[in-house]
């Protein structure tokens, strides 16, 4: 194997670990999140396996599986009975509706 093949397989393994990483954060960061961190708890109304959830008000997110886009704009506008969380910021929200989508995909 040459030197530049080495390096592209290096490069190309190291990017896979580092993406790996940064799912495995956005799973656990997304699951405190909807568990504990948003007021009040998306767990609390919401059923989502991945999460341990087993809430009964609102749609089960397993059969559901919006995606992030839709997940957003309901956390941010609120639907129904559910409020709008205004107290997570920007990057709070982006997060828990990408994690809602990965888990449910």
């Amino acid at each position: 194997m040459t030197a530049m093949l080495r390096r592209t397989v290096a490069s190309a393994l190291l990017a896979t670990v580092a993406w790996g990483a940064q799912a495995q954060n956005l799973m656990d960061d997304g699951k405190k999140l909807f568990t504990q961190t948003a007021v009040p708890a998306c767990a609390v109304c919401h059923t989502l396996k991945h999460a341990g959830a087993t809430g009964e008000i609102g749609p089960v997110l397993d059969e559901l599986k919006p995606d992030a886009t839709r997940v957003e704009k309901v956390i941010r506008n609120g639907l129904g009975q559910m409020p709008a969380y205004s107290t997570l910021s920007d990057a709070q929200i982006r997060l828990l509706a990408q994690y809602v989508a990965a888990a449910t995909q």
